[in-house]
């Protein structure tokens, strides 16, 4: 399978290239067209707000997930360890990128024990893509996925559209669901299932759920648009044409949110897709999320430093503050009872 590495090598370091440009590109978000109901008299001090929380068992100081980034081009591991080193800064779990390319054995990027090293008491979570849960992975590589980042979770990707429309895609999928089930039934940690910017619909999240798998994320659409990055990779004019039509595909974070939550009242659940700020965090954790998750939001703050990525967060923490105190919330409890309006 190394002899794989190389294109794969490129095409994530051209998925980075574009996730940033995409970045750039004002798009419609789909948390625009809620409201949350404002109180001119809160009766709470902005200070003893709580933004305390635990997800799969884990106490966290914030309700904040760094979401799967890169996993393969050699600038990912700064990344990385940007990341990881401001997630123990922070107490907040960090989701690494695809470990694909390290599973197979060309080169780890980063993805290896020194991220344990560098944040020793956060949440960290591996990850790979389901379709290779059909080209010979199985409980094999899913634990040394885990066990070379000690990491106390596994993410499995979802991407369907991303692979049809990418040239040379994995579009086999018959039996992912089977795959799944035995894995979560063998794992010795958590696994958590996502998608990587289409949603989760309640349908797909109950079967995950009946599964065994531990946690959802619904990573809806709103945020980092796959099919178009791989139209713009398209080297020719068919498969970009193919990819266009495409944009706008997928279920709007918010209602993948609210949808899961509804069918699915206990499941672990993280919003992520279209996040943007501490409001929009708080208008998913009011429409059912455990956990906000950002990836391309943070991406430019990455490149740069720890510091810029806590700094990041830091303003979305303030944000999200504020947002409780002016709503009446003094916890995160209550903000998940809050009822939303139309912006």
């Amino acid at each position: 399978m190394s002899g794989e590495a190389s294109p794969i090598l490129t095409r994530k370091d051209e998925h980075l290239d574009l996730a940033l440009a995409q970045q750039a590109t004002a798009r419609r978000n789909p948390f625009d067209a809620f409201g949350l109901p404002h109180c001119a008299l809160p009766e709470l001090d902005l200070d003893d707000v709580d933004l305390t929380t635990s997800f799969l068992g884990r106490p966290l100081s914030l309700p904040f997930v760094v979401s799967s980034m890169t996993g393969g081009p050699a600038r990912g591991a700064k990344i990385n360890a940007n990341l990881a080193a401001a997630a123990e800064a922070l107490q907040i779990p960090f989701a690494v990128g695809s470990q694909r390319v390290a599973l197979e054995g060309s080169r780890a990027d980063g993805l290896g024990l020194e991220l344990r090293r560098v944040a020793p008491t956060i949440p960290i979570w591996g990850n790979f893509g389901a379709a290779q849960l059909l080209q010979g992975y199985g409980i094999d590589e899913a634990r040394r996925a885990v066990e070379m980042i000690g990491a106390d979770a596994l993410i499995i990707h979802l991407n369907p559209l991303q692979e049809a429309v990418q040239p040379g895609g994995d579009t086999r999928w018959r039996g992912v669901l089977e795959a799944l089930e035995r894995l979560a039934n063998r794992l010795e940690v958590p696994l958590i299932v996502k998608e990587v910017g289409y949603g989760l619909s309640s349908g797909v999240a109950r079967v995950l759920a009946d599964a065994g798998v531990a946690a959802v994320d619904v990573a809806g659409a709103g945020g980092t648009a796959w099919a178009l990055i791989e139209g713009d990779r398209a080297r020719s004019d068919a498969a970009a044409e193919t990819a266009k039509a495409f944009d706008g595909w997928g279920i709007p974070t918010p209602r993948a949110i609210r949808s899961v939550r509804t069918a699915c009242a206990d499941l672990p659940l993280i919003g992520s897709g279209g996040i943007r700020n501490g409001v929009d965090a708080a208008k998913a954790i009011a429409l059912g999320a455990d956990l906000v998750g950002q990836a391309g939001q943070v991406l430019p703050a990455a490149m740069v430093s720890p510091e810029a990525v806590v700094g990041h967060f830091e303003v979305m923490a303030r944000q999200l503050r504020i947002a409780c105190f002016v709503t009446g919330c003094p916890n995160l409890s209550v903000l998940r009872e809050l009822p939303l309006g139309p912006a």
